[in-house]
C-alpha cells in the first residue's frame, strides 16, 4: 500500500476526471459506507482499458452509488452495453440519478438480484449463441464471492477479453498470516487461483487497494 503523501501526489496527478465523476466521487465519500468508493486511480485505469479494448458490451458486479458503473459507460461507445449486478436498491438510486444525468442511461441495464443468480441467467441467455459475448468484467462486490464471480465472469468473457477485480490486496491483510477473517481468506484464495489459471494472463497491480487485470486466453 502506498505511504499517505505518496497517495495524494497519484491523486493530485492523475488526469481530471469529468466533473460529474468528481461530484459522485464527493457524494459518495461523504456516506456511512463511502470507504467502498473505487480510487481515482483505479477509475481512470479501467476507463483506460474499458477505451483501449474498444469494448461495446461490459459487465459489473457490485455497482453501490454507480462511479465505477459511470466511468466504464461513458468510455463505452453510443451503442454500447453495460450489465451492473446489484442488490440494493437505495445506493443504485444514486448511481440511476447520476446515468441520467450523463446521458448514458441508455447504455446501462441494472438487474437487482443475488450477483450468483444474475450471472447464471446471462450465461442461460448467452448458450444459445455458443459464445461469449461480454469483452470488460469489473468484480468489486462481496468477497466471499469472488471466486464464483470469477469462474462465471471468465465464461461471460469472449477470448482476449478483460476482467478487472478490485480489492486484491485488501488493504495489505492478505499478506499478513495472522488475519484469517472469511474475505481475506477467501481474496487470497481467488488471488492464488489467477496465478495459476492457465486460462488466462494476469497482472496483480498495486494500484488503489490492489486491482488485478486479467486477460482471457
Amino acid at each position: 500500500m502506498l505511504p499517505p503523501e505518496l497517495r495524494r501526489y497519484v491523486e493530485q496527478h492523475q488526469p481530471p476526471a469529468s466533473p460529474l465523476l468528481e461530484r459522485l466521487r464527493k457524494e459518495t465519500a461523504a456516506l456511512p459506507r463511502g470507504g467502498m468508493l473505487l480510487s481515482s486511480d483505479s477509475g481512470a485505469l479501467i476507463g483506460l482499458l474499458v477505451r483501449a479494448l474498444g469494448a461495446r458490451r461490459a459487465l459489473e458486479v457490485g455497482t453501490f452509488t454507480g462511479f465505477s458503473s459511470l466511468v466504464i459507460a461513458l468510455a463505452l461507445p453510443q451503442d454500447g452495453r453495460l450489465v451492473c449486478c446489484d442488490l440494493s436498491e437505495e445506493w443504485t438510486a444514486i448511481a440511476r440519478r447520476y446515468w441520467r444525468e450523463a446521458g448514458v442511461e441508455g447504455r446501462v441495464e441494472l438487474r437487482l438480484a443475488p450477483a450468483a443468480e444474475t450471472l447464471a441467467a446471462l450465461l442461460a441467455e448467452q448458450a444459445p449463441h455458443g459464445r461469449a459475448t461480454f469483452d470488460f468484467a469489473l468484480i468489486d462486490a462481496d468477497k466471499a464471492g469472488y471466486l464464483l464471480y470469477y469462474e462465471r465472469c471468465l465464461e461471460l468473457l469472449r477470448p482476449g477479453g478483460l476482467l478487472a477485480i478490485d480489492n486484491t490486496l485488501w488493504g495489505g491483510q492478505v499478506a499478513d498470516d495472522r488475519v484469517q477473517d472469511d474475505d481475506t481468506r477467501s481474496i487470497r484464495a481467488l488471488n492464488r487461483r489467477i496465478r495459476d489459471d492457465s486460462r488466462v494472463e494476469a497482472c496483480l497491480l498495486t494500484v488503489g487497494d490492489g486491482l488485478t487485470v486479467v486477460r482471457k486466453r
